[in-house]
Protein backbone atom coordinates (compact mmCIF):
# COMPACT_ATOMS: atom_id res chain seq x y z
CA UNK A 1 0.00 0.00 0.00
CA UNK A 2 1.52 3.21 -0.78
CA UNK A 3 -0.08 7.15 0.14
CA UNK A 4 -1.04 8.28 -3.93
CA UNK A 5 -3.13 11.79 -2.73
CA UNK A 6 -2.92 14.31 -0.17
CA UNK A 7 -6.20 16.96 -0.06
CA UNK A 8 -6.87 19.60 1.89
CA UNK A 9 -10.27 20.52 3.20
CA UNK A 10 -10.76 23.96 5.08
CA UNK A 11 -13.75 24.11 7.25
CA UNK A 12 -14.89 28.08 8.59
CA UNK A 13 -16.14 29.15 11.47
CA UNK A 14 -16.65 33.03 13.42
CA UNK A 15 -13.49 32.02 15.04
CA UNK A 16 -11.51 29.35 13.68
CA UNK A 17 -10.39 27.40 10.75
CA UNK A 18 -10.47 24.08 10.39
CA UNK A 19 -7.87 22.20 8.77
CA UNK A 20 -9.11 18.47 7.73
CA UNK A 21 -6.04 16.20 5.93
CA UNK A 22 -7.37 13.15 3.63
CA UNK A 23 -4.53 10.83 2.95
CA UNK A 24 -5.19 8.76 -0.02
CA UNK A 25 -3.77 5.12 -1.18
CA UNK A 26 -3.53 3.10 -3.94
CA UNK A 27 -5.49 0.09 -2.53
CA UNK A 28 -8.89 2.82 -1.72
CA UNK A 29 -8.29 3.18 2.10
CA UNK A 30 -7.96 6.89 3.04
CA UNK A 31 -7.36 8.51 6.23
CA UNK A 32 -7.83 11.88 7.97
CA UNK A 33 -5.87 14.20 10.14
CA UNK A 34 -6.82 17.69 11.65
CA UNK A 35 -5.22 20.69 12.69
CA UNK A 36 -6.67 24.29 14.02
CA UNK A 37 -4.11 26.23 13.37
CA UNK A 38 -3.97 29.79 14.89
CA UNK A 39 -4.06 32.33 12.10
CA UNK A 40 -1.86 30.32 10.16
CA UNK A 41 -3.74 28.28 7.85
CA UNK A 42 -2.05 29.72 5.09
CA UNK A 43 1.63 28.69 6.34
CA UNK A 44 0.33 25.25 6.91
CA UNK A 45 -0.98 24.89 3.06
CA UNK A 46 2.59 26.06 2.02
CA UNK A 47 4.40 23.83 4.10
CA UNK A 48 1.99 21.21 2.43
CA UNK A 49 2.70 21.95 -1.19
CA UNK A 50 6.34 22.04 -0.58
CA UNK A 51 6.44 18.74 1.52
CA UNK A 52 3.76 16.38 0.07
CA UNK A 53 6.02 15.54 -3.32
CA UNK A 54 9.26 15.10 -1.11
CA UNK A 55 8.13 13.57 1.60
CA UNK A 56 5.08 11.34 1.22
CA UNK A 57 3.79 9.92 -1.76
CA UNK A 58 4.44 7.12 -2.32
CA UNK A 59 5.14 5.95 1.09
CA UNK A 60 3.58 3.13 3.29
CA UNK A 61 1.07 4.72 5.09
CA UNK A 62 1.99 1.52 8.06
CA UNK A 63 5.77 2.89 7.77
CA UNK A 64 4.70 5.53 10.24
CA UNK A 65 7.93 6.17 12.30
CA UNK A 66 9.57 6.27 8.74
CA UNK A 67 7.63 8.96 7.40
CA UNK A 68 8.15 11.03 10.67
CA UNK A 69 11.43 10.65 10.92
CA UNK A 70 11.79 11.60 7.27
CA UNK A 71 9.74 14.50 7.22
CA UNK A 72 11.45 15.87 11.01
CA UNK A 73 14.85 15.55 9.59
CA UNK A 74 14.96 15.34 6.32
CA UNK A 75 13.83 19.70 5.57
CA UNK A 76 17.17 20.40 7.51
CA UNK A 77 15.47 23.06 9.71
CA UNK A 78 14.50 23.46 13.30
CA UNK A 79 10.68 21.84 13.52
CA UNK A 80 8.05 24.72 14.74
CA UNK A 81 4.49 24.65 14.97
CA UNK A 82 4.22 24.84 11.13
CA UNK A 83 6.00 21.50 10.32
CA UNK A 84 4.79 19.98 13.46
CA UNK A 85 1.22 20.68 12.71
CA UNK A 86 1.60 19.36 9.12
CA UNK A 87 3.02 16.25 10.17
CA UNK A 88 0.66 15.60 13.15
CA UNK A 89 -2.08 15.72 10.37
CA UNK A 90 -0.21 12.90 8.19
CA UNK A 91 0.57 11.18 11.37
CA UNK A 92 -3.08 10.58 12.36
CA UNK A 93 -4.55 10.00 8.87
CA UNK A 94 -2.20 6.99 8.50
CA UNK A 95 -2.55 5.77 12.29
CA UNK A 96 -6.50 5.49 10.21
CA UNK A 97 -5.39 4.33 7.59
CA UNK A 98 -3.53 1.37 9.49
CA UNK A 99 -6.45 0.85 12.42
CA UNK A 100 -9.09 0.01 8.99
CA UNK A 101 -6.73 -2.09 7.66
CA UNK A 102 -6.50 -3.99 10.53
CA UNK A 103 -10.02 -3.31 11.79
CA UNK A 104 -8.95 -2.23 14.87
CA UNK A 105 -9.60 1.27 17.05
CA UNK A 106 -5.99 3.05 17.23
CA UNK A 107 -5.20 2.66 21.14
CA UNK A 108 -5.38 -1.20 20.69
CA UNK A 109 -2.54 -0.67 18.26
CA UNK A 110 -0.69 1.88 20.62
CA UNK A 111 -0.35 -0.67 23.69
CA UNK A 112 -4.36 -1.15 24.53
CA UNK A 113 -6.29 0.44 26.70
CA UNK A 114 -4.94 1.95 29.81
CA UNK A 115 -8.50 3.24 31.15
CA UNK A 116 -11.87 2.00 31.11
CA UNK A 117 -13.01 5.70 30.27
CA UNK A 118 -11.63 8.99 29.51
CA UNK A 119 -12.61 11.96 31.93
CA UNK A 120 -13.53 15.03 29.95
CA UNK A 121 -13.53 19.38 30.84
CA UNK A 122 -15.74 21.56 28.55
CA UNK A 123 -14.15 24.19 27.09
CA UNK A 124 -15.92 27.30 25.09
CA UNK A 125 -19.08 27.19 27.08
CA UNK A 126 -18.20 30.97 28.32
CA UNK A 127 -19.77 33.19 25.22
CA UNK A 128 -21.28 35.35 27.47
CA UNK A 129 -21.55 38.60 28.72
CA UNK A 130 -18.55 38.82 31.72
CA UNK A 131 -20.78 39.48 34.71
CA UNK A 132 -20.98 36.89 37.37
CA UNK A 133 -24.85 36.07 36.98
CA UNK A 134 -24.15 35.31 32.85
CA UNK A 135 -21.02 33.11 33.56
CA UNK A 136 -22.67 30.98 36.41
CA UNK A 137 -25.55 30.60 34.41
CA UNK A 138 -23.02 29.75 31.46
CA UNK A 139 -21.85 27.43 34.08
CA UNK A 140 -24.89 25.61 35.25
CA UNK A 141 -25.24 24.52 31.73
CA UNK A 142 -22.05 22.96 31.32
CA UNK A 143 -23.00 20.78 34.28
CA UNK A 144 -26.53 19.91 33.02
CA UNK A 145 -24.86 18.91 29.60
CA UNK A 146 -23.34 16.12 31.74
CA UNK A 147 -19.84 17.51 32.66
CA UNK A 148 -18.07 16.96 35.93
CA UNK A 149 -15.09 19.64 35.12
CA UNK A 150 -14.89 22.89 33.46
CA UNK A 151 -12.18 25.51 31.83
CA UNK A 152 -12.17 29.32 31.53
CA UNK A 153 -10.42 32.34 31.07
CA UNK A 154 -11.55 35.13 33.23
CA UNK A 155 -9.38 37.64 32.88
CA UNK A 156 -10.40 39.50 30.24
CA UNK A 157 -7.86 40.95 27.99
CA UNK A 158 -5.28 41.55 30.78
CA UNK A 159 -1.49 41.23 29.96
CA UNK A 160 1.43 41.29 32.58
CA UNK A 161 -0.94 43.07 34.74
CA UNK A 162 -4.46 43.77 35.72
CA UNK A 163 -5.63 46.61 37.51
CA UNK A 164 -7.18 46.47 40.56
CA UNK A 165 -10.75 47.08 39.45
CA UNK A 166 -10.29 44.16 36.59
CA UNK A 167 -8.82 41.90 38.93
CA UNK A 168 -11.69 42.24 41.45
CA UNK A 169 -14.16 41.50 38.71
CA UNK A 170 -12.04 38.61 37.59
CA UNK A 171 -11.92 36.94 40.97
CA UNK A 172 -16.07 37.62 41.10
CA UNK A 173 -16.16 35.63 37.75
CA UNK A 174 -14.42 32.62 39.41
CA UNK A 175 -16.59 32.75 42.62
CA UNK A 176 -19.70 33.00 40.65
CA UNK A 177 -18.82 29.94 39.02
CA UNK A 178 -17.57 27.79 41.94
CA UNK A 179 -21.14 28.92 43.57
CA UNK A 180 -22.68 27.54 40.60
CA UNK A 181 -21.30 24.34 40.55
CA UNK A 182 -21.25 23.25 43.91
CA UNK A 183 -17.97 21.68 45.11
CA UNK A 184 -17.50 18.40 43.50
CA UNK A 185 -17.54 19.93 39.48
CA UNK A 186 -13.35 20.66 38.97
CA UNK A 187 -13.26 24.23 37.60
CA UNK A 188 -9.99 24.65 35.60
CA UNK A 189 -8.09 27.89 34.90
CA UNK A 190 -6.52 29.49 32.14
CA UNK A 191 -4.91 32.25 32.13
CA UNK A 192 -3.19 32.50 28.58
CA UNK A 193 0.20 33.05 29.19
CA UNK A 194 -0.87 36.33 30.44
CA UNK A 195 0.83 37.44 33.48
CA UNK A 196 4.41 38.37 34.65
CA UNK A 197 5.36 36.16 37.58
CA UNK A 198 4.53 38.59 40.31
CA UNK A 199 1.02 38.91 39.37
CA UNK A 200 0.37 35.33 38.38
CA UNK A 201 1.86 34.31 42.25
CA UNK A 202 -0.36 37.33 43.62
CA UNK A 203 -3.76 35.93 41.56
CA UNK A 204 -3.12 32.70 42.32
CA UNK A 205 -2.77 33.57 45.87
CA UNK A 206 -6.14 34.72 45.98
CA UNK A 207 -7.90 31.64 43.87
CA UNK A 208 -6.85 29.35 45.96
CA UNK A 209 -10.36 29.40 48.21
CA UNK A 210 -11.94 28.60 44.87
CA UNK A 211 -9.73 25.06 45.23
CA UNK A 212 -9.04 25.30 41.15
CA UNK A 213 -7.81 22.07 39.85
CA UNK A 214 -5.50 23.69 37.81
CA UNK A 215 -3.76 27.01 36.69
CA UNK A 216 -2.89 26.79 32.83
CA UNK A 217 0.16 28.94 31.64
CA UNK A 218 0.31 31.33 34.12
CA UNK A 219 3.54 33.37 32.41
CA UNK A 220 4.21 33.52 28.69
CA UNK A 221 5.16 30.50 27.22
CA UNK A 222 9.36 31.51 26.28
CA UNK A 223 10.87 32.32 29.40
CA UNK A 224 10.99 28.72 31.40
CA UNK A 225 13.02 30.33 34.52
CA UNK A 226 9.69 32.53 34.97
CA UNK A 227 7.39 30.42 35.07
CA UNK A 228 9.32 28.53 37.67
CA UNK A 229 9.81 31.31 39.59
CA UNK A 230 6.11 31.44 39.57
CA UNK A 231 5.46 28.11 40.40
CA UNK A 232 7.56 27.80 43.39
CA UNK A 233 5.53 30.65 44.91
CA UNK A 234 2.02 29.43 43.37
CA UNK A 235 0.49 26.72 46.01
CA UNK A 236 -1.78 25.31 43.15
CA UNK A 237 -1.16 22.57 40.26
CA UNK A 238 0.56 23.68 37.39
CA UNK A 239 -0.37 23.19 33.54
CA UNK A 240 1.02 24.14 30.56
CA UNK A 241 2.82 22.88 27.44
CA UNK A 242 -0.09 23.99 24.47
CA UNK A 243 2.66 26.36 22.51
CA UNK A 244 5.82 23.61 22.53
CA UNK A 245 5.88 21.84 19.63
CA UNK A 246 8.51 19.28 19.96
CA UNK A 247 9.79 16.99 22.88
CA UNK A 248 13.11 18.55 22.43
CA UNK A 249 11.58 21.98 23.63
CA UNK A 250 10.01 20.31 26.77
CA UNK A 251 13.53 18.79 28.20
CA UNK A 252 14.09 22.08 30.38
CA UNK A 253 10.37 22.25 31.69
CA UNK A 254 10.53 18.43 33.02
CA UNK A 255 13.74 18.79 34.55
CA UNK A 256 12.90 21.91 36.27
CA UNK A 257 9.94 20.38 37.64
CA UNK A 258 8.34 23.62 37.00
CA UNK A 259 4.39 22.08 35.69
CA UNK A 260 2.19 19.24 37.59
CA UNK A 261 0.66 18.74 33.81
CA UNK A 262 1.35 18.77 30.41
CA UNK A 263 -0.86 20.47 27.84
CA UNK A 264 0.81 19.16 24.64
CA UNK A 265 -1.48 19.90 21.40
CA UNK A 266 -1.06 16.58 19.19
CA UNK A 267 -2.17 18.19 16.21
CA UNK A 268 0.74 20.18 16.62
CA UNK A 269 2.95 18.14 18.12
CA UNK A 270 3.66 15.58 15.32
CA UNK A 271 0.90 13.53 16.14
CA UNK A 272 -0.20 10.83 18.46
CA UNK A 273 3.28 8.67 18.48
CA UNK A 274 5.13 11.29 19.27
CA UNK A 275 2.97 12.54 22.03
CA UNK A 276 3.01 8.83 23.63
CA UNK A 277 7.07 9.65 23.12
CA UNK A 278 6.55 12.75 25.65
CA UNK A 279 4.37 11.45 27.91
CA UNK A 280 6.32 8.09 29.02
CA UNK A 281 9.12 10.84 29.44
CA UNK A 282 6.79 12.51 31.75
CA UNK A 283 6.34 9.45 33.78
CA UNK A 284 9.43 9.23 35.08
CA UNK A 285 8.77 13.09 36.59
CA UNK A 286 5.14 11.64 38.25
CA UNK A 287 3.66 14.34 35.45
CA UNK A 288 0.18 13.89 34.24
CA UNK A 289 -0.93 14.47 30.94
CA UNK A 290 -4.10 16.55 29.75
CA UNK A 291 -3.75 17.10 25.90
CA UNK A 292 -5.18 20.63 24.59
CA UNK A 293 -7.55 20.34 22.23
CA UNK A 294 -9.08 23.06 20.35
CA UNK A 295 -9.91 21.36 17.61
CA UNK A 296 -13.01 19.18 15.87
CA UNK A 297 -14.10 15.78 15.49
CA UNK A 298 -10.94 14.05 14.00
CA UNK A 299 -8.35 16.18 16.69
CA UNK A 300 -10.03 14.84 18.96
CA UNK A 301 -10.53 11.38 18.04
CA UNK A 302 -6.46 11.41 18.08
CA UNK A 303 -7.06 12.58 21.27
CA UNK A 304 -9.28 9.93 22.66
CA UNK A 305 -7.17 6.88 21.77
CA UNK A 306 -3.95 8.86 22.64
CA UNK A 307 -6.35 9.16 26.26
CA UNK A 308 -7.06 5.84 26.16
CA UNK A 309 -3.75 4.48 25.88
CA UNK A 310 -1.66 6.14 28.05
CA UNK A 311 -1.75 5.05 31.89
CA UNK A 312 -0.83 9.23 33.22
CA UNK A 313 -3.15 10.56 31.13
CA UNK A 314 -5.21 13.35 33.43
CA UNK A 315 -8.55 14.92 31.58
CA UNK A 316 -9.15 15.57 28.14
CA UNK A 317 -10.40 19.00 26.88
CA UNK A 318 -13.15 19.75 24.57
CA UNK A 319 -15.51 22.07 22.68
CA UNK A 320 -17.67 20.91 20.49
CA UNK A 321 -20.33 20.55 22.72
CA UNK A 322 -20.30 24.10 23.11
CA UNK A 323 -19.40 25.73 20.30
CA UNK A 324 -20.23 25.13 16.02
CA UNK A 325 -22.49 21.94 16.96
CA UNK A 326 -22.78 20.91 13.46
CA UNK A 327 -18.48 21.06 13.53
CA UNK A 328 -19.29 17.22 14.42
CA UNK A 329 -21.22 16.36 11.71
CA UNK A 330 -18.10 16.87 9.28
CA UNK A 331 -16.20 13.83 10.83
CA UNK A 332 -18.60 12.06 12.99
CA UNK A 333 -18.48 8.80 15.31
CA UNK A 334 -16.62 9.81 18.35
CA UNK A 335 -18.50 8.89 21.71
CA UNK A 336 -20.26 11.70 23.43
CA UNK A 337 -19.74 13.25 27.20
CA UNK A 338 -21.72 11.07 29.46
CA UNK A 339 -21.37 11.68 33.38
CA UNK A 340 -18.26 13.50 32.55
CA UNK A 341 -16.39 10.58 30.22
CA UNK A 342 -16.12 9.74 26.69
CA UNK A 343 -16.27 5.87 26.43
CA UNK A 344 -13.58 4.43 24.41
CA UNK A 345 -13.25 4.40 20.45
CA UNK A 346 -14.56 1.24 19.27
CA UNK A 347 -14.62 1.64 15.78
CA UNK A 348 -11.60 0.61 13.35
CA UNK A 349 -9.27 3.48 12.95
CA UNK A 350 -9.59 6.67 14.79
CA UNK A 351 -13.35 6.13 14.43
CA UNK A 352 -14.47 8.96 13.09
CA UNK A 353 -15.97 9.37 9.01
CA UNK A 354 -15.12 12.73 7.06
CA UNK A 355 -17.98 13.88 4.86
CA UNK A 356 -16.98 16.17 2.22
CA UNK A 357 -20.19 17.78 1.44
CA UNK A 358 -20.76 19.02 5.48
CA UNK A 359 -17.32 20.21 5.12
CA UNK A 360 -17.60 22.52 1.57
CA UNK A 361 -21.01 23.48 3.19
CA UNK A 362 -18.91 25.71 5.85
CA UNK A 363 -16.09 27.41 3.72
CA UNK A 364 -13.10 29.29 5.26
CA UNK A 365 -13.52 32.18 7.21
CA UNK A 366 -11.31 34.84 6.91
CA UNK A 367 -10.95 35.71 11.26
CA UNK A 368 -7.72 36.43 13.21
CA UNK A 369 -8.34 35.37 16.54
CA UNK A 370 -6.71 37.65 19.53
CA UNK A 371 -6.79 36.57 22.78
CA UNK A 372 -5.56 40.39 23.38
CA UNK A 373 -8.70 42.09 23.14
CA UNK A 374 -12.17 42.64 24.57
CA UNK A 375 -14.76 40.24 24.33
CA UNK A 376 -12.41 37.75 22.54
CA UNK A 377 -14.23 34.93 24.53
CA UNK A 378 -17.60 35.90 22.97
CA UNK A 379 -15.38 33.87 19.63
CA UNK A 380 -18.26 36.07 17.35
CA UNK A 381 -17.08 37.66 14.06
CA UNK A 382 -13.38 37.91 15.13
CA UNK A 383 -12.71 39.26 11.23
CA UNK A 384 -9.23 40.16 10.29
CA UNK A 385 -9.30 43.80 10.19
CA UNK A 386 -6.48 46.29 8.26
Amino acid sequence: MRISDVQTHIVGTEWRNLTFVRVLTDEGLEGIGEVRMLNHTDALLGYFAEAVPNHILGHDPFEIESLVQKMFRNDYARAGEIAMSALATIEMACWDIKGKALGLPVYKLLGGAAHSRIKAYANGWYTVERTPEQFAAAARRVVEKGYRALKFDPFGAGFYELERAEKIRSLDLVEAVRAAVGPEVEILIEMHGRFNPITAIEIARELERFQPSWLEEPVPPENLAALKKAAEKINLPIATGERIHTRYDYRELLESQAADYLQPDISHFGGILETKKLAAWAENYYVLMAPHNVGGSVSTAAALHFAASTPNFKIQEHFNDFADEWVKAVAPGNPEVVDGYFALPDKPGLGVTFDPEVASAHPRQQVFFNLFTENWHRRQALRETH
